[in-house]
């Protein structure tokens, strides 16, 4: 039998023909060349920070870059960390209610606290032993508050004094986290220096009568100011540049009480008044003439008599999960808390922190009550991976969630944030 000529043609038997973009040909060098722009590699830090998109990605530069007892005393928590990974993981068990169809081509973050406009509704919050993380410590984080348009919050603890960070960052808003010491002359004195240094609003920190069992400082037998032990030395072998930005600076020291040397256990528990009681607040509404905000509310009542002690504003806060252990996720208490102070025009400020790793994470304590937000790991881990410049990324990744966030949930402003933009899923049957 002879073989029709036709047998190899696919439209003869019926087969349409590959399109001809679908059959294979050899390239050509001038299709080839525009596609082998092979970019140069960057290896600086600056590049290395671009490259960051998360503040975990920040976090994990940090843990390179940092000895692991000052990345631990920031990364870490009291006993088994049980609150901190419940605050984060409050974030994660919710669900974002959309709506469509919204104009959504600018959006505005510009939110008021507590009498005055804040370009983003997130805030720095205070740190203590910062420089200790990295060497820029509070001037860093002043100034990238201040360049932000944001208030950046001073520690007790701070290691730059009242007086330099408001030189630092002479245009930004700038709080003062204030502990209430035994000595209340001590206490008065701090007060008045940050009031003369135009600090507008005192945050008291209420939650630390005594100090949480933070155990991984103590199996790092994490000293202040760090001490050079076998172990540390051999830890720094691999993070020269820390070591040598530490050891070339000022050498590190309390910046508003005098020097101690110890452990942050000894010095907390040496020096807060654990009789500390709604009369004392009382006593710093009466000397405070600005705004006054109490930190480390964790049940509604406490929030209540706060502002009926003259606070104008509560922080809902574990403190990051540092001190009891099982403690109130702020994130979780924050709908009944919004819903016992807000009564209309006046109504205290409500702002939270503990747990916050991303804008999304803002956006959904907006849309429950809160009326601002604070970071702090989330910013010290943008220090640690870059002094200045981390900051400045950190803030940036935190707003582009935001603005992101905010688009996708079809809202353009703070004000129009509702609690129907967010559902709890671990509270629903």
């Amino acid at each position: 039998m002879t073989q029709s000529s036709e047998t190899g043609n696919p439209e003869a038997q019926g087969v349409p023909a590959l399109p001809a973009a679908l059959r294979r040909r050899m390239p050509k060098y001038s299709e080839l060349a525009p596609l082998m722009q092979f970019k140069k590699p960057e290896f600086s830090q600056a590049a290395k920070l671009r490259r960051t998109n998360t503040i975990w990605d920040l976090r994990d530069m940090a843990k390179r870059r940092t000895p692991k007892a000052p990345f631990d005393y920031t990364d870490g928590a009291a006993e088994a960390e049980i609150t901190l990974r419940r605050a984060r993981a409050a974030f994660l068990d919710i669900e974002f209610r959309p709506g469509i169809l919204r104009d959504v081509s600018s959006i505005d973050l510009g939110t008021e606290i507590l009498g005055k406009q804040s370009r983003l509704p997130v805030g720095i919050a205070p740190t203590g032993f910062t420089r200790m993380m990295q060497s820029e410590g509070e001037y860093a984080g002043s100034q990238a508050a201040e360049a932000a348009g944001i208030p950046y919050t001073l520690s007790t603890m701070g290691t730059a004094s009242i007086e330099d960070v408001a030189a630092a960052a002479p245009n930004g808003r700038n709080w003062f986290q204030l502990y209430l010491w035994k000595d209340r002359d001590r206490s008065l004195e701090l007060i008045e220096r940050a009031a003369r240094a135009g600090y507008d609003t005192l945050m008291v920190t209420v939650d630390t009568s005594v100090a949480g069992a933070r155990l991984r400082d103590v199996r790092n037998g994490m000293t202040i100011p760090p001490s050079l032990t076998v172990k540390t030395v051999l830890d720094a072998s691999y993070r020269p540049a820390w070591w040598f930005n530490f050891l070339t600076h000022e050498p590190l020291t309390f910046a508003s009480l005098s020097r101690h040397t110890g452990t942050v256990a000894e010095l907390i528990n040496s020096m807060f008044d654990p009789t500390l009681n709604f009369a004392d607040l009382g006593w710093l509404r009466e000397t405070w003439k600005g705004k006054l905000v109490v930190k480390g509310i964790q049940t509604v009542d406490d929030a209540r008599k706060s502002v009926d002690h003259g606070a104008d504003g509560v922080v809902l806060s574990n403190h990051g999960g540092r001190q009891l252990d099982r403690a109130p996720i702020p994130f979780h208490l924050l709908p009944e808390v919004s819903a016992a102070l807000k009564s209309g025009a006046g109504s205290p400020a409500i702002i939270l922190d503990t747990g916050i790793m991303s804008g999304a994470d803002i956006i959904a304590a907006l849309a429950l009550g809160a009326d601002f937000t604070l970071i702090g790991r989330a910013y010290l881990y943008g220090l640690m991976a870059g002094g200045r410049a981390g900051v400045d990324r950190a803030l940036e990744i935190l707003e582009t969630d935001m603005r992101r966030t905010m688009a996708l949930l079809g809202v353009s402003t703070i004000a129009e944030l509702t609690p129907a933009h967010v559902r709890i899923l671990k509270n629903q049957s």
